[in-house]
């Protein structure tokens, strides 16, 4: 097998595509052939040594594949050899073969092509759990989506879209608000004309008639997060989900006191091992919205598994809309 490897994790240039013993899965293990991974924003910092999640050294980043299951470790009776699935593993993506946690896999229904499965667990998993677990969001609510045309905001674009609500998408650029009004957006705000700390505020006032967004699903953090949450609305929802932008931001806890709002923590990743069965049905719900046509990653361009170097350029560049995959 050959996989990006990560001996010293001090950034994308120290990535080495080599060839490795193709491993045998172990209690509770498959190993997957992969057709496709996607890279996601968690990829990167994993690389720079600044994600939660330190994986021992050597490792193969990459952390959503889909692929064939080629062999089934000791225990693992749900799954098949020869089975399409898809997996978040947090690492092992970013090659042609890995072994996965049996438990860790979902089962593809037909019709379900591995590039949209790649890119599908994390960013439908991420946006259901936020908005219609942590936020509550209910069928004629305001959404306000933050890097709206991004991998977990275009989801995020579509889910509220499905349960109902108005959805206000704000991004960077006038392709990419279009972006956002083809994935099923009411409104958008281009925040390089809009900014935070110019008319952004005046620009959400408008389109919410003065009331505020009921929901704000936020990916990106730094200078947004405060004059946002000061135009959310009465019992507002600010749901955080990451710091794309870098900085943390930090805001005076007297605005939600006086707007009677809450600030929502999103950790997908520990609500699905804190809370198994919960999320096994979270995600047989997204697949039969898929299947529905309900839901559909937006694939910005797949590039060979070989150019993934290429790839965590695209991505930094910020050029990005949706998301990148890349295939074996």
């Amino acid at each position: 097998m050959k996989a990006w490897l990560c001996e010293n994790p001090v950034g994308v240039e120290a990535l080495r595509w080599t060839e490795l013993p193709t491993p045998q899965p172990g209690p509770g293990q498959v190993l997957v052939a992969i057709e496709a991974a996607s890279l996601n924003f968690p990829d990167l910092l994993i690389v720079q040594n600044k994600y939660q999640i330190k994986p021992p050294l050597p490792f193969v980043p990459g952390s959503e594949f889909a692929g064939v299951v080629q062999a089934l470790g000791e225990g693992v009776t749900h799954l098949k050899v020869g089975q399409r699935v898809a997996c978040l593993a947090g690492t092992g993506g970013f090659g042609t073969h890995t072994l996965a946690p049996a438990a860790m896999c979902m089962p593809l229904p037909e019709g379900f092509p591995a590039v949209d499965a790649a890119a599908f667990i994390m960013i439908y998993a991420t946006s259901w759990h936020a908005l219609m677990d942590r936020a509550q969001l209910k069928a004629g609510e305001t959404v306000l989506v933050l890097g709206a045309a991004g991998g977990v905001g275009t989801s995020a674009i579509q889910i509220a879209k499905a349960a109902g609500a108005r959805v206000i998408a704000a991004a960077s650029t006038d392709d990419k608000c279009a972006l956002c009004r083809e994935l099923g957006a009411d409104e958008t705000i281009n925040y390089s004309v809009h900014a935070p700390g110019g008319s952004l505020r005046e620009e959400i006032k408008r389109l919410t008639g003065g009331k505020g967004p009921d929901v704000v699903y936020d990916p990106v953090g730094g200078e947004f997060a405060e004059p946002v949450f000061r135009s959310i609305a009465w019992r507002g929802r600010y749901v955080v989900i990451g710091f794309a932008s870098g900085p943390i931001p930090s805001l005076p806890l007297n605005l939600p006191l006086l707007k009677g709002a809450s600030i929502v923590g999103v950790f997908w990743g520990d609500f699905a091992k804190r809370e198994p069965k919960a999320n096994a049905e979270m995600m047989q719900t997204l697949a039969q919205m898929y299947l529905k046509g309900q839901i559909k990653p937006a694939i910005d361009q797949t590039l060979p598994m070989s150019e993934l170097m290429k790839a965590y350029e695209v991505m930094g560049s910020r050029a990005i809309k949706g998301k990148l995959v890349l295939v074996n």
